[in-house]
């Protein structure tokens, strides 16, 4: 017959399965899995890449924040190849939406163009040139983009901010 601990050991014991067990299943692997979004290649859909507004991202997904950034450019490219889902008004202002396949789904406004919905679309192809609209400032557009319906930072597809060029002084 084993002798019994006393009931202070007996739950210390306890607690030191739990957090062993816990410890255990949240523990890492030796693996971080890496973001798979950069590694698809797109390019910036404006050049020479100018932010003028960042992505904010919402605190709950109907909470205030900016679902994109805004680029200062005139032409818009297409910045991976897809297929146009959607071009028309909203809000009176020009949208364009490209199905980039893999649940990614890139939109931008205000813009005009004269692409149609299955048109397929090429990287680095024009797409669109800025208009007037929106929240956007004057000379610039908004780039949304989804991933399975959710919006993502474009950052995270475009390879986050350009650095800065340092150019000769006088």
């Amino acid at each position: 017959m084993r002798p019994s601990l006393p009931p202070r050991l007996r739950l210390l014991a306890s607690a030191l399965v739990l957090v062993a067990t816990f410890l255990l299943a949240v523990a890492p692997t030796g693996a971080v899995a890496a973001d798979p979004v950069p590694d698809r290649g797109w390019t910036w859909p404006v050049a020479p890449v100018r932010i003028v507004r960042p992505y904010e991202a919402p605190a709950h997904p109907y909470g205030p924040g900016h679902r994109g950034i805004d680029v200062a450019g005139t032409d818009v490219l297409a910045p991976a190849d897809g297929v146009v889902a959607f071009r028309g008004e909203v809000a009176g202002r020009g949208v364009l939406t490209i199905d980039h396949g893999d649940g990614l789904v890139s939109s931008y406004e205000p813009v005009d163009s004269d692409l149609a919905v299955a048109d397929h679309v090429r990287t680095g192809q024009r797409i669109a040139v800025v208009s007037r609209g929106g929240h956007t400032a004057p000379g610039s557009v908004h780039l949304g983009v989804r991933l399975e319906g959710e919006y993502i930072n474009p950052l995270r597809l475009l390879g986050g901010v350009p650095r800065a060029v340092l150019l000769p002084c006088c």
